[in-house]
């Protein structure tokens, strides 16, 4: 009853997310806008960063069931995908090697091609890592800028407060639903792109593992001409196969 009495008199207030902006002006919207762009980004590096890790995943899976059934790496890079990350370690292996013939300071093979092929993992984890310092920028930063435009609204309160001399419903409504709005925005930005953050680093960590593995192969089969190799893996159940035994080198 004392509600209707109050607000009989008074015009509808609008606390829709559009007329709280406006009532914060430039501030508001520019905060507004950084978020939406910063979750505009980090979705955008999910999905992207997610279609690139799962063509490794599909690369690996390949490799694990035809490579290694070859005579030599030149055979085996053959089936790989010509810009796939496991093509890429083979090539710098083989490159490697014929670059140590070369050498005239007298180096042990084993460490110049195992250097090559770190060199050549450590390229890969770069590109797969790329975005991920974004999202955890993101993630860290966003709540903050959020909490700054509240900042803002709770001071446009005060501000009104003062100047009316009353801290009614209508004088602060408008501001602090402007300061919640902006808090909650951190909070939407954020959650996903720290989500994200920690989704991308798991699924990069279980890659480099399987390219580190695949690298070590590599590397005994190079350092043994081909006498060492994993065995080709089993399909449909049936047991793994031993490789052919190479006698030349790769």
């Amino acid at each position: 009853m004392l509600t209707t009495i109050l607000t009989a008199g008074a015009p509808p207030a609008n606390f829709d997310m559009l007329h709280a902006l406006n009532q914060g002006g430039f501030i508001s919207w520019t905060t507004a806008i950084i978020l939406t762009g910063m979750l505009f980004f980090t979705f955008y590096i999910l999905f992207t960063k997610w279609f690139e890790q799962q063509k490794i995943i599909n690369q690996g899976r390949r490799v694990r069931q035809s490579f290694w059934g070859a005579n030599s790496l030149r055979e085996g890079a053959a089936k790989l995908e010509k810009n796939s990350a496991y093509r890429q370690i083979v090539d710098d292996g083989l490159k490697a090697q014929e670059q140590y013939k070369e050498l005239t300071d007298p180096i042990e093979a084993h460490d110049w091609l195992h250097g090559s092929l770190a060199r050549s993992e450590n390229s890969i984890n770069s590109d797969l890592g790329g975005g991920l310092a974004f999202l955890a920028t993101v993630g860290a930063t966003a709540p903050f800028i959020g909490l700054f435009g509240t900042v803002v609204g709770i001071f446009r309160a005060l501000i009104k407060i003062g100047a009316e001399g009353q801290a009614s419903i209508g004088t602060v409504a408008g501001p602090v639903g402007e300061a919640l709005i902006m808090t909650a925005l951190g909070l939407v930005v954020a959650v996903p792109a720290v989500l994200a953050f920690n989704y991308l680093q798991r699924r990069n960590k279980s890659i480099q593992e399987a390219l580190n593995t695949f690298s070590n192969d590599v590397l005994g089969f190079l350092a043994s001409d081909g006498r060492v190799r994993p065995a080709v893996a089993s399909r449909k159940g049936a047991p793994a196969a031993k490789a052919p035994q190479a006698t030349t080198t790769a």
